[in-house]
């Protein structure tokens, strides 16, 4: 428990001494979410019915847009690959840094997201169901980001292929919060899809950091 907790600080001193990099996805976020308006339509009606999807795929860009940093900074100085090689369980570390972006990047995006419902319309119910699937699917993003972050960490424009690799992972967490908000929009039980979102998220607590410590020493052997 030491070692985790000493990652986790670890990482966000490095996240909040570059406060560029910790600040980017937020901005994304917002601004993909402000543009929406402008390109479809101001209208009430329209932005309160596409206002889960708008929210949710910004979460994920947002998310995608970040992944590539995970490793990348200690694979540039070598201390990624002295992980590998120390007496510390390397499944610890990696789990640690996959908590640490999402305290950087999930947890702010989650907090943000009644204003953003606001700003879209979103009725109460429906803002508290979106802060709600945030907060379970946002953990799923992280861990399942890391995996296609671990698999390209040693190439120098991994983020493209990131996002090739781990876009078709994200699409039932993508159904599933977007059909949880709509639900909660017009006082319906959303219980479900709760259950579905926490399902999946133990189930990438439990396969994500082992596939993603497997996935950092097959490209730390090449």
């Amino acid at each position: 428990m030491n070692l985790f907790l000493t990652v986790i600080r670890r990482e966000l001193l490095i996240a909040y001494r570059n406060a560029a990099d910790l600040l980017n996805p937020l901005l994304f976020f917002v601004i993909v979410i402000s543009l929406f308006p402008l390109g479809i339509s101001p209208s009430e009606s329209v932005l309160r019915q596409v206002g889960p999807g708008i929210i949710w795929v910004a979460a994920l860009l947002s998310t995608l847009l970040s992944m590539d940093l995970l490793f990348r900074s200690d694979y540039d100085d070598g201390s990624l690959e002295q992980m590998t090689f120390s007496q510390a369980p390397f499944l610890l570390l990696v789990l640690g840094k996959i908590v640490s972006h999402w305290l950087v990047t999930g947890l702010p995006l989650t907090l943000l997201s009644p204003l953003l419902a606001l700003m879209l319309f979103m009725n109460e119910t429906g803002a508290r169901a979106l802060f709600l699937s945030l907060l379970i699917g946002t953990p799923i993003l992280s861990l399942l980001g890391a995996i296609g972050a671990s698999l390209t960490v040693g190439l120098r424009k991994g983020g493209l292929l990131i996002a090739v690799l781990i876009l078709p992972l994200f699409v039932p967490v993508l159904i599933l919060a977007t059909a949880m908000v709509q639900t909660g929009m017009q006082a319906g039980n959303y219980t479900g899809h709760m259950l579905w979102l926490g399902a999946i998220l133990a189930l990438s607590i439990g396969l994500a950091p082992l596939a993603t410590a497997l996935g950092v020493k097959i490209s730390l052997s090449h």
